[in-house]
C-alpha cells in the first residue's frame, strides 16, 4: 500500500497562510510529520498571483527519501515542479475532460511520473453507478495507453462522497475499486482521498470512520491512500493488513473485514467480540458504510 500524506493543502487558511509567506519554518514542520509516508502531497489549488512559483520552492524543502504528488489544477505549474524535482512523483490529477487530460498525460509521460485519474467528466458529474465510473475510466484508459502510458503509472480515484451526505457511495466506491481491478490489461492501480468519506462528520468519529473504511478499501484492492499522517493508529492498521500480521483482536477484525470484502463474503458472518466496546463500534462503523443501517452523527452510540 503507498501511503500519500495529504497535510499540507491549501483548504486548510494556516497552510494557505503559511505558503503564501514563504514560512519555512512552518512548512517544515509539515514536511517533518510526513516522514512516515512515501509520497507528499502538496495540495495548492490553482497556483495563481502569490502562490506562482510556489512548487519549486516546496520542492527545495523536501529532503526526506518521499516522492511527491503534485497536486494543482495549474499545467504550468505542475510543471515547474515535476522540473525541480528529481524523484519519483505523481500527478494529481486528471480527469476526462479536455484539455486537462492531454496535458496532464503530456506531462505524465514527459516525466514519467504516476498519473491520478478521477472517474469523473463535466458532462457526467461523478456517476452515482460504480458502471458510470468505469466507464470514465475505461475512456481515460484508452487515451493513456495512445499516448503510451503504461498501466502501472496509472492510479483510478474512484471519488469517494462523505458518508454523511451519500451513504449508498461509500459502498459504489468500493465495487468501483473491485471492478478497475479486475477490468483492465495490463492492469493498473487505484487510489482514494481517504478522509472524504468522514468529512462533516463529528471529529470524534472521523479516525474510526476513516480506518473501517480503509480497511474495507483495501479488502477490495486498494493501491494507495491519501490520508492524514497524523493518524499513526490508521497507518499501524494499514501496514498490518499488508504483513498479515495481526498483534490483537482487533487486528484480527479488520483482517476479516477486509477480507470479507476481498471474498465477497457478508458482514453478518464476520466474527467479533460482542463484549468489546471498540470492536462492536468497528462492526457498527462497518454496517453504516456497507449501507446496512442509517447514518446518524451518533451512530456510535445507538
Amino acid at each position: 500500500m503507498i501511503l500519500i500524506g495529504e497535510n499540507i493543502h491549501i483548504i486548510s487558511k494556516t497552510v494557505r497562510e503559511a505558503l503564501i509567506r514563504r514560512d519555512e519554518k512552518f512548512i517544515l514542520e509539515l514536511i517533518g510529520i510526513q516522514n512516515n509516508m512515501d509520497f507528499i502531497d502538496l495540495n495548492i489549488g490553482p497556483a495563481k498571483g502569490e502562490m506562482e512559483g510556489i512548487l519549486p520552492w516546496l520542492c527545495g524543502l523536501v529532503t526526506s527519501n518521499a516522492g511527491i504528488s503534485f497536486d494543482t489544477t495549474n499545467a504550468e505549474e505542475m510543471r515547474r515542479g515535476l522540473v525541480a524535482f528529481n524523484g519519483t512523483a505523481f500527478i494529481n490529477s486528471t480527469s476526462f475532460d479536455e484539455p486537462r487530460l492531454s496535458k496532464m498525460t503530456d506531462l505524465a509521460l514527459e516525466f514519467d511520473s504516476n498519473l491520478i485519474a478521477l472517474t469523473l467528466s463535466k458532462e457526467t458529474g461523478i456517476p452515482k453507478t460504480s458502471d458510470g465510473r468505469l466507464d470514465i475510466a475505461f475512456n481515460i484508459y484508452e487515451k493513456c495507453l495512445e499516448q503510451g502510458i503504461k498501466g502501472e503509472k496509472l492510479f483510478f480515484d474512484p471519488l469517494i462522497l462523505p458518508v454523511n451526505v451519500e451513504q449508498s457511495q461509500a459502498v459504489e466506491a468500493l465495487n468501483t475499486i473491485k471492478m478497475i481491478k479486475e477490468s483492465f490489461e495490463p492492469p493498473v492501480k487505484t487510489v482514494i482521498g481517504l478522509s472524504n468519506v468522514s468529512n462533516g462528520c463529528p471529529k470524534e468519529v472521523r479516525p474510526l470512520i476513516n480506518r473501517v473504511y480503509a480497511c474495507l478499501a483495501f479488502g477490495a484492492g486498494l493501491d494507495a491512500v491519501i490520508l492524514d499522517a497524523k493518524d499513526l493508529e490508521l497507518i499501524q492498521m494499514l501496514r498490518m493488513l499488508e504483513k498479515n500480521s495481526p498483534h490483537s483482536a482487533v487486528d484480527k477484525l479488520y483482517i476479516e473485514l477486509a477480507d470479507m470484502i476481498r471474498d465477497f463474503s457478508d458482514l453478518e458472518d464476520v466474527d467479533f467480540d460482542e463484549s468489546s466496546d471498540e470492536q462492536a463500534k468497528i462492526i457498527k462503523t462497518a454496517r453504516i458504510l456497507l449501507n446496512h443501517e442509517i447514518y446518524s452523527h451518533s451512530f456510535t452510540q445507538i
